[in-house]
């Protein structure tokens, strides 16, 4: 069965350049995200280990730990680790998983045969700090992640979890949300004494307070 938004992430144990991983223990109180690249050496994914890098005040600021993975070993790893910081500006700060013998990969079904059957696509899981599965993504190998979408994404998710709200198209940190269509009127009035904006019945746009 695939993975699905909602699930326990699936718990696992392996090798990383930051030593053996506990995956559940690792993330803690946390929230994580998960990604595989391709291949080590390779040009896009030395650009996108670069951007995780240079986000760390980002991903700190949310409470989100990073973890990539590919089928490479920990030396060639720790090897690339020169040629990111070098080419990119960036070294790498977070652990990467040693996913030799495949099995997070195909845990995470990672792998995409018609694709390539011998490497990870881009695949990202967004985790919560109850190890739930918040987001999933599924890039091909050929187009490199934006990783301020993500970080775009993960700011709605736990936006969410505090408010009764959902995030409209497009929508950016300090804009406008909608107000749950399960949050009745009354209710709403009590939630936000600012007022909101009613388009539609079930489409009502508040300014949250800070």
């Amino acid at each position: 069965m695939s993975l699905q938004l909602g699930q326990i992430a699936p718990d696992f144990e392996q090798k990383s350049t930051d030593g053996p991983i506990s995956f559940h223990k690792w993330i803690g109180n946390s929230w994580a995200i998960l990604f595989s690249h391709p291949k080590d050496f390779t040009p896009v994914c030395t650009t996108e280990l670069g951007e995780v890098a240079r986000l760390k005040p980002e991903w700190d600021k949310r409470g989100v730990k990073p973890i990539g993975l590919s089928v490479d070993s920990v030396e060639s790893h720790k090897g690339w680790d020169k040629d990111i910081a070098e080419t990119q500006g960036h070294a790498l700060n977070f652990p990467m998983l040693a996913d030799a013998d495949k099995k997070v990969s195909t845990l995470y079904e990672m792998i995409h045969p018609e694709a390539d059957p011998t490497v990870t696509v881009r695949a990202v899981y967004v985790i919560d700090a109850a190890k739930k599965i918040r987001l999933i993504l599924t890039y091909p190998p050929s187009a490199g992640r934006n990783f301020a979408e993500i970080l775009r994404a993960i700011d709605a998710l736990q936006l969410v979890d505090k408010e009764k709200v959902s995030t409209p198209v497009n929508w950016q940190p300090g804009q406008p949300v909608v107000i749950s269509p399960s949050v009745s009127n009354e209710d709403a009035k009590k939630r936000y004494p600012q007022g909101w904006k009613e388009l539609k019945p079930y489409l009502r746009m508040v300014q949250l307070q800070k």
